[in-house]
């Protein structure tokens, strides 16, 4: 499914859309100057989203190169070769310094083709002590036999994991102070209008983007591959538009110099547009209990 919207002939946010990207950005204080790195970019559009709407200094990196041929193409159309910057590698192998970044975001794709554990140490050796890390993550919400959950991971190009098991590796990699969101629930403030987790194929693009996005996959996959994706489609529908057994969650942390003596983790709500912990408002819901 990330395939197939990267074969997308227009210029698409991923999952969560732009206000979640909006938000990350919030919650990490970009502000013009910092460095953030984008791991997975794709096209880099999330890139050039927060270069140009914050100000910020981005490295993007994916391991696809034909993507990072096309993210530079649009890059230099907009202007901004001189704020972002890309390369392609491995996500168990990234191409930087330790401790470079004072934001370091992984978009949904990040731990498609490699162990989730290696990207996320990956992530932290490059973010600087007191820098944001930020994964955006498809988490289990409900108990899944192996089987339908591989059939899944490779369905959807990433592989989801119960959000204990992502604050746990990030915990053991010395990164505390743990808020997650979670964005796939109906009717968010951030999304009022949203009817569904997921949205459909068939609901994100017009029917000439549908037939050049098939055009490209017959390409890469032939009709045989065509096919397994059709066939598979239908499965995840039912899984993810009426189980709801995935969700899609913001998990943001702060890197420390070491692991011990670590601070409380908080789950919120994309309501408000604030680092946590949010202001106290008389007229707002109790703050969520703490994690344990």
């Amino acid at each position: 499914m990330l395939d197939l919207i990267r074969l997308s002939p227009r210029d698409i946010f991923p999952p969560g859309g732009r206000d979640l990207y909006r938000q990350i950005a919030l919650l990490t204080d970009m502000d013009e100057g910092r460095e953030v790195l984008v791991a997975a970019c794709a096209t880099g559009v999330t890139a050039e989203y927060f270069a140009a709407d914050f100000g910020v200094l981005v490295s993007a990196v994916d391991e696809d190169p034909r993507l990072i041929e096309q993210a530079e193409t649009r890059i230099r159309a907009k202007g901004l070769q001189g704020r972002v910057q890309f390369q392609c590698a491995s996500m168990d192998a990234l191409p930087y310094r330790d401790g470079v970044f004072d934001v370091v975001v992984a978009e949904v794709g990040a731990t498609a083709s490699v162990e989730p554990e290696a990207a996320m140490a990956e992530l932290v050796r490059m973010t600087r002590p007191g820098g944001h890390v930020v994964l955006i993550h498809l988490v289990w919400k409900a108990p899944v036999e192996p089987d339908r959950r591989e059939v899944l991971a490779r369905h959807l190009g990433a592989r989801p994991l119960m959000m204990v098991e992502l604050k746990r590796n990030l915990r053991k990699l010395g990164v505390t102070n743990l808020h997650s969101e979670a964005w796939s629930d109906e009717g968010t403030a951030f999304r009022p209008h949203a009817k569904k987790p997921f949205p459909d194929f068939s609901e994100l693009f017009s029917i000439p983007e549908k037939l050049g996005i098939l055009r490209r996959a017959w390409s890469r996959w032939g009709w045989r591959g065509i096919q397994t994706v059709l066939a598979r489609e239908r499965e995840v529908h039912r899984l993810l538009t009426r189980e709801r057994i995935l969700g899609l969650d913001l998990v943001k942390g702060t890197r420390t110099e070491s692991s011990s003596d670590p601070l409380p983790d908080t789950v919120a709500d994309p309501t408000t547009e604030a680092a946590p912990p949010p202001a106290p408002d008389p007229q707002s819901e109790p703050p969520p209990e703490e994690d344990v």
